[in-house]
């Protein structure tokens, strides 16, 4: 029987680097995937690789049964990468969101629960830093530490407070690297579902003895990764707004922060728990390590893109986003032996190089911005 690893939204930007890695690898892939419009556009384009040899494809939801009883056959490792994703939108499409995130991955357990004669050993999360709601800080000035604040109120936003205050002094507290162990407060619908697929996971593998990893990225960029849609992936809207010579807006002051992890980093990591031949049953983050600025990104963007930055600082915000997030890697590096490889300047480089060769988008970020406004969930 081949060793057969089922990656689910696998024809998405994930799946796509994940999937050669496997293959050299010697295991045999299943993928399914909806081909979601948002994602792929209307036609989708560029998945000859599909057709490769060692892939079967099947199309289908998640969220359906019948699709999760066929993929599931002889699987023997689940990469559960399927979701939709998207903080901003997840706060209106909350039914949407619910039913692909979490009732998807209820019915993954439901059908395994189910399965007299269940072949799945070993199931691997992608999940998110956003389930840490805003990450963690210290105050430099009275030294408290650690500081979990929680997530700015619509009003704190609209007086343009960006910055968190210590809740001793009143000094503007630090951003420092996020644990695994460190608080978890999601901060919008999209993170809820994501901490819930987290829980579905643990308990359900502990209850029917399999084993199970939880990988929490940080903002996943590169090569392949979606064009087309403006709800997710802000490297994906720059750089689109860049190559048609408009200004990049910057919410609130162009200071909040992530951390850029590049795809490539990525899949080492998840190949990583494929690989594993120890029980692992555990949670790790996945990312650079490194603090950016929205600001800093977007300057380097433009210059990997040839062009000179053109940015803009509006105030704006939307309701649900963070200020400040970045990992800390210990865990991963002494657990799994994983350190990222692939420095911002690498990173920024090589995905610029890909995207010009790629049709020029249309610029839809002031459509997305328009159903946020009419729902006041951006100021």
């Amino acid at each position: 029987m081949p060793n057969i690893v089922l990656i689910t939204g696998g024809a998405g930007f994930i799946g796509s680097h994940l999937t050669p890695k496997l293959l050299e690898a010697g295991y045999t892939i299943r993928i399914l995937d909806n081909l979601s419009t948002q994602i792929h556009g209307a036609l989708p384009t560029g998945l000859e690789w599909l057709n490769t040899e060692g892939i079967e494809f099947v199309r289908g939801s998640v969220a359906e049964r019948d699709t999760w009883v066929r993929a599931l056959k002889d699987v023997e490792t689940v990469v559960h990468l399927a979701a939709e994703t998207g903080t901003g939108q997840s706060m209106y499409e909350v039914a949407r969101y619910d039913m692909v995130n979490t009732h998807g991955t209820a019915l993954l357990f439901d059908v395994l629960a189910q399965d007299k004669v269940r072949t799945v050993k070993r199931v691997i999360l992608a999940s998110s830093r956003s389930v840490y709601g805003e990450g963690a800080y210290h105050c430099g000035s009275c030294g408290l530490d650690p500081v979990y604040p929680d997530s700015r109120t619509p009003e704190a936003l609209a007086a343009h407070r960006w910055e968190y205050e210590c809740p001793s002094c009143s000094a503007t507290l630090t951003a420092k690297p996020t644990s695994e162990s460190d608080r978890v407060r999601p901060g919008s619908i999209y993170a809820a579902t994501k901490y819930a697929q987290e829980d579905l996971t643990r308990i359900a593998c502990e209850s029917l003895g399999i084993d199970y990893v939880i990988y929490r990225f940080q903002n996943v960029y590169g090569e392949r990764q979606s064009l087309n849609n403006p709800y997710t992936g802000i490297l994906s809207i720059f750089s689109t707004r860049i190559r048609r010579d408009l200004v990049l807006p910057l919410f609130e002051d162009g200071e909040e922060s992530r951390d850029f992890v590049h795809v490539e980093d990525v899949v080492t990591a998840v190949a990583m728990g494929v690989a594993s031949k120890n029980a692992i049953n555990r949670i790790f983050n996945v990312g650079s390590g490194v603090q950016c600025s929205v600001r800093q990104v977007a300057e380097e963007l433009t210059r990997a893109l040839g062009k000179t930055p053109n940015v803009q600082v509006t105030g704006q915000y939307r309701v649900g986003d963070i200020r400040h997030n970045y990992a800390n890697m210990t865990a991963s590096a002494s657990i799994l032996g994983f350190r990222p490889a692939i420095s911002l300047q690498e990173g920024l480089g090589r995905f610029a190089a890909w995207v010009h060769t790629q049709p020029l988008p249309a610029d839809r970020l002031e459509e997305a911005n328009k159903e946020l406004r009419a729902r006041k969930l951006m100021g």
